[in-house]
């Protein structure tokens, strides 16, 4: 993890849990992704409230938002295409992400392989 990365988190300006969850973000590794259930039961919560805080991020891409996607491996829709005030990204910034990381996505927009769940 980048110990600046997690100070920039923690001294923002933002709720205790979205603070949580961005910084439990930044223990998926590059090039891996997760699922919405897999960090929503890490964070002892529900897939939507984590949706909601990964659509708030203010800090993507470099606290990977990106890395998360719907339990079937479906990219998932947090933000949609819809910009707000510089925060989250959209799916097609998603994709684009992935994508140069390495992770494979098929023509469904699926992402490919096996999702990570190494949560300390």
């Amino acid at each position: 993890m980048q110990p600046q990365l997690l100070l920039r988190i923690a001294q923002s300006q933002r709720t205790p849990f979205e603070k949580r969850v961005w910084a439990a973000l930044c223990q998926i590794p590059r090039g891996r992704v997760t699922t919405y259930g897999l960090l929503s039961a890490y964070l002892g919560t529900s897939p939507r409230a984590v949706g909601n805080a990964l659509r708030r991020n203010p800090f993507a891409p470099d606290v990977p938002c990106h890395r998360v996607v719907a339990t079937g491996g479906a990219l998932g829709g947090f933000k949609g295409s819809w910009p707000k005030d510089g925060e989250g990204i959209t799916i097609a910034e998603k994709r684009s992400l992935l994508r140069a990381e390495g992770v494979r996505v098929d023509d469904r927009g699926r992402v490919l392989g096996t999702v990570w769940s190494g949560f300390e």
